[in-house]
This record gives structure tokens, C-alpha cells and sequence, in this order.
């Protein structure tokens, strides 16, 4: 009966050693609605998600310096034209799959009045994802330099490691303001909108998302795109404020 035991104990040991498991890389400003995502893809398939969070730009330098990862989830087109352009992902996995929008955020006891992008030159400290490299940032840098306003906000923009952090500071009043995305606005019971960024003020913001070239686990991390691709992800996607795009090929490059 000890045998018997210890048999069925140490199976079951390398049954969950072999459970399968795919390393996704994904913008930071997906964390909320991934994480509920891929418990429904573990419990659907049996397949663990490891989610590695950060800004894009961080994500790709890491994938470029060989840090394992199966699939790679951009908050920009820029940062997977690069990998791409260095042959490191699947460009026949390839999908625009998502869009966003900026807000202006201040913390939930301010009193800001925002009615154009251009009132933000009266504001004092401003937190932005890094906008030399972070996606949200570089977004938010081209609608404040398509209003002529840079060069007047430059020296108060607080530059934070990704879009998250940029909200975490205007969340603990360490900022007066800060532009994020409007998913991570929603997220927060700490910061209320104040200004929604017209779409035609901003580049057009696409989430692309592709299976890395060297995955050794390429056919799951494909499932798990055809998953992201669903009824059941679509509506979370949609639920956390993200906009699904159509499924075109073209879109996303």
C-alpha cells in the first residue's frame, strides 16, 4: 500500500512538471484584463500563463536579448515592427488586436478643470510613461506637441518606468496630473478623469500581438492567440474599456 502511495505521489510530481506552460510579455496597461483572461484560458486548456508585465519597449529589449518569452503583446505597432524587422517573431501570427484611448487624470479629491489639452500649460507637475521610449507616453507626447504644447510642459512632465507607474503617482498625489489610458482610469478608484483626448488629436493606438520566432511552445502560444481572439476574451477586452479591432492582417503593421 506504501508503494502504491508513493507511486501515485511521485506520478502526479511529473505529471505537473509536464503540465504545459507559455510565457506571455504583454504592455503593463493589460495587466487587469489578461489576468482574467488567462484564467479562463488555464481552465479551458490546462495550460498555465506567465504573465511578464512591463512597458513595451522594456518587453522588446528583452525579448531581443534572449529572455524567454512565447508570445509578445505590444501597446504599440513600433515596438513589434522592430522584432519583426529583426526576424524574432511569427509575422504570420501577427494581429492588430486591440485599441485605446488617453485620458487626463487627476487624483479623485482634485479640482482641475480641463476643457482642452491646451489647459494643461496651467497645471503643475504632470506624470507620463517615459515619453522617449513607453508607448502611453510617446502617444501622449505627439498629441501635446500636435497642440504646440511641449515645449511649454516638457520641464514639469514627471517621465515614469510605464503607463501604471504614471498612474500610481497621480494616485498617491505625487503629481498633479497625468495622461494615461482611459483602460487604466477605470481601473482606479484613487483618480477621476478629467479631459478625454479627442481620437484625431492622437496617432491612432494599436495593441499588435504576435508568437515569438523561437518559442518552444509555438502551437500552444498560437491557441492562446486563436483564445484572445474569442467570444469569451472579446468581452472582457470590452469590458475593461478596450476597443476590439476586425480582424485584418493590414492592420496590423
Amino acid at each position: 500500500m506504501r508503494h502504491a502511495i508513493l507511486a501515485a505521489i511521485v506520478l502526479s510530481g511529473v505529471a505537473h512538471a509536464e503540465e504545459p506552460v507559455i510565457r506571455v510579455s504583454a504592455a503593463a496597461s493589460l495587466a487587469d484584463v489578461l489576468k482574467e483572461i488567462d484564467a479562463a484560458f488555464e481552465k479551458s486548456t490546462g495550460t498555465k500563463v506567465e504573465l511578464n508585465l512591463g512597458a513595451s519597449s522594456t518587453l522588446a529589449r528583452q525579448i531581443e536579448e534572449g529572455a524567454p518569452a512565447d508570445v509578445f503583446f505590444s501597446a504599440d505597432l513600433a515596438k513589434m515592427d522592430g522584432l519583426e524587422k529583426k526576424g524574432l517573431i511569427d509575422a504570420a501570427t501577427r494581429e492588430a488586436q486591440l485599441s485605446n484611448s488617453l485620458v487626463v487624470v487627476e487624483p479623485s479629491d482634485g479640482k482641475l478643470v480641463i476643457t482642452s489639452g491646451r489647459d494643461l500649460a496651467g497645471v503643475g507637475e504632470i506624470a507620463l510613461a517615459d515619453p522617449k521610449a513607453v508607448p502611453a507616453g510617446v502617444y501622449a507626447k505627439a498629441w501635446l506637441e500636435k497642440l504646440g504644447l511641449w515645449g511649454e510642459v516638457e520641464w514639469k512632465v514627471v517621465a515614469t518606468e510605464n503607463v501604471r507607474a504614471a498612474l500610481a503617482a497621480v494616485e498617491a498625489g505625487n503629481v498633479d496630473a497625468g495622461v494615461v489610458y482611459k483602460t487604466d482610469a477605470a481601473v482606479s478608484k484613487k483618480v477621476k478623469v478629467v479631459y478625454e483626448v479627442p481620437a484625431d488629436e492622437v496617432p491612432p493606438i494599436i495593441y499588435p500581438m504576435a508568437v515569438i520566432k523561437e518559442s518552444k511552445n509555438a502551437d500552444v502560444a498560437k491557441r492562446y492567440l486563436d483564445f484572445l481572439d474569442g467570444d469569451e476574451a472579446r468581452r472582457a477586452f470590452e469590458k475593461f474599456g478596450f476597443l476590439v479591432l476586425p480582424e485584418s492582417p493590414a492592420s496590423a503593421k
